[in-house]
């Protein structure tokens, strides 16, 4: 029995050991404000500044309560909060976002965050948001989907492909939090289409199966928008 009370804490304490690196490193010190000088050394994460030098603003961002340009191709903004906006992130493994739509159509294209979860609240209009599963047993991937209005909240998992589409007649803001200082992210048909150096056009071709010239057009279109 004690044989097996040892082995159960063992499991748990594994566990828990995995969950714990999922995430950003904890920090060992009250804070650690980011600099960018590095000697041509690179760390996983920023230096820090002397806590002696360091001030109030290192730890403020000003502004998200004023609207943004959506007139973007795609209908929308997104405005991080993170590690390279406010420095005292560093090491404190969460960020945050505003990100405003425009009416009848605004979209935050379908994207992934490498690094974190993500949870998002409405503010203002009506929402359509959803992430898709990665491969399921039998191959498939679900959409798992929802109608946020003000006040709602909705949670994407790390890495998941996820998007956000206004459905309404009017401006819509949403604010997300995210559980990594620099959360990264991967907006799909850019990555695919706009990466640099181009992905062949028969390799595209073949996973998407569709006509080479759609995929030469889709690439000279996000090429010249991502270069």
């Amino acid at each position: 029995m004690e044989g097996l009370k040892f082995v159960l804490v063992f499991v748990l304490l594994a566990l828990a050991s995995s969950f714990a690196s999922a995430s950003d490193p904890s920090p060992l010190q009250d804070f650690c404000v980011a600099i960018n000088e590095t000697d041509g050394v690179f760390v996983n994460g920023k230096f820090c500044k002397d806590p002696a030098q360091v001030t109030e603003n290192d730890f403020f961002y000003p502004g998200l309560n004023m609207p943004r340009d959506t007139s973007s191709p795609v209908g929308s903004k997104v405005t991080p909060v993170n590690v390279a906006q406010i420095a005292g992130l560093n090491t404190l493994g969460i960020s945050f976002a505003r990100i405003d739509y425009a009416p009848y159509g605004g979209l935050n294209p379908p994207h992934t965050h490498p690094r974190a979860s993500e949870i998002l609240v409405v503010v203002e209009g009506t929402l359509y948001v959803g992430f898709v599963t990665s491969n399921l047993a039998n191959g498939d991937n679900r959409l798992i989907t929802k109608v946020l209005n003000p006040g709602d909240v909705f949670v994407f998992p790390i890495g998941l492909i996820h998007f956000q589409f206004n459905v309404g007649k009017t401006n819509a803001v949403a604010f997300a939090s995210l559980s990594s200082q620099n959360p990264g992210v991967i907006t799909i048909a850019n990555a695919v289409f706009g990466a640099d150096p181009p992905i062949k056009p028969d390799v595209l071709a073949k996973a998407f199966q569709v006509d080479k010239k759609i995929v030469d057009y889709l690439q000279k279109q996000f090429w010249t928008d991502n270069n």
